[in-house]
């Protein structure tokens, strides 16, 4: 018998907004972005209503299960979208309109991760630029366990690494030249972790 749920475990920021001041970067965060009892809920319902799958990449001729399960949403007007894809969810839109409204900004795809503990994580990279251009605005919204999101330059390694605790129910920003000029990791824990669901709304270009 469960005597609690994973949702009273997890913890919201107490940073407020906080805009960053770094080289080649618009960076913005803001902790408590949708308040505990939302976070819950749609902690609670993406986490068992979306249908998570693997992904395998491919990197110098071999091919590797990434250590996370995602899922694709994207409106189906979009130019090659998969028609087939899934149709947003009540959950999805109505996170997908606060995040419009409070960066003014129309986003039409959304890439879901889940780290469904310590295990999982994601490597440095960049965002891929063959659908989003090569200066995409990513808005990221966590939901469940915090875990460690880093930054690092690409080529001035005189800058120290940021670390920035992403907790449930915050909002990230990346804009302007971010993604030309940082790289970005969720590193592994050995820590006894629950899962983190995290959402990143994207601006798809990409032609038919």
């Amino acid at each position: 018998m469960t005597l609690f749920s994973d949702t009273e475990l997890f913890a919201t920021g107490l940073a407020g907004k906080k805009v960053f001041d770094l080289p080649d970067a618009e960076l913005i965060l803001i902790d408590n972005f949708f308040t505990k009892e939302e976070s819950d809920r749609f902690y609670e319902r993406i986490l068992h209503k979306t249908k998570w799958r693997e992904y395998e990449m491919e990197i110098y001729d071999k091919t590797y299960t990434v250590p996370r399960m995602i899922s694709w949403y994207e409106d189906k007007d979009n130019p090659g979208a998969d028609q087939n894809g899934p149709d947003w969810t009540y959950e999805l839109l109505t996170i997908r309109g606060r995040v419009e409204k409070e960066t003014q900004l129309d986003f039409n795809s959304l890439l879901l991760n889940l780290y469904r503990d310590g295990n999982d994580g994601v490597g440095w990279h960049s965002d891929k630029e063959h659908n989003t251009g090569p200066n995409p605005i990513i808005a990221s919204v966590t939901f469940g366990e915090t875990r460690m999101f880093k930054l690092r330059h690409k080529f001035r390694k005189e800058i120290p690494q940021v670390e920035i605790p992403l907790h449930h129910g915050s909002f990230l920003l990346m804009a302007g030249t971010t993604n030309s000029f940082w790289q970005h990791h969720v590193p592994k824990t050995a820590r006894n972790v629950l899962p983190r669901i995290n959402l990143t709304f994207r601006r798809t270009q990409r032609s038919e």
